[in-house]
Parts: C-alpha cells; structure tokens; sequence
C-alpha cells in the first residue's frame, strides 16, 4: 500500500521519532510504514490520520491488483 506518510510528517515538521512517540508506537514502524514494507491495521491508520487531522484516504492510497484469469 502506498502513502503520504513521509510528505504529512514534513509538512507537520515531526520526526519518525516524534510521530512515533504519539502513536505509542516503535520509530521502526513509521520508517517500514513510509516504505511500505508494512501496510498499518486499520485501527493504526485511523490514528495517524487523527494526528494530522485528515482522512485515512489523504494518507494512505489504495491500490487494487487487478487479476487476470
């Protein structure tokens, strides 16, 4: 899944460290989250949204894989 992650800390001048810190969560995971190694539950992404005050979709874009038969 990709995301804005990256572009929503800058713009909101936070570290990895400092996001981290308010989702009680290890900086290790916004850094997998941001390179997309590791997509949040659901419950995880509404969170991060809360913080920036967006909607899930302005961060997180969902990409359907299409399956050809």
């Amino acid at each position: 899944m990709k995301n804005r992650l990256k572009v929503f800390r800058a713009e909101h001048n936070l570290s990895q460290d400092e996001l981290a810190k308010r989702l009680n969560i290890s900086r290790q995971a916004i850094h997998s989250i941001e390179k997309g190694k590791y997509p949040p539950n659901l419950k995880l992404a509404f969170r991060i949204a809360r913080v920036f005050q967006a909607n899930v979709e302005d961060i997180f874009i969902y990409e359907e894989i299409e399956v050809y038969k």
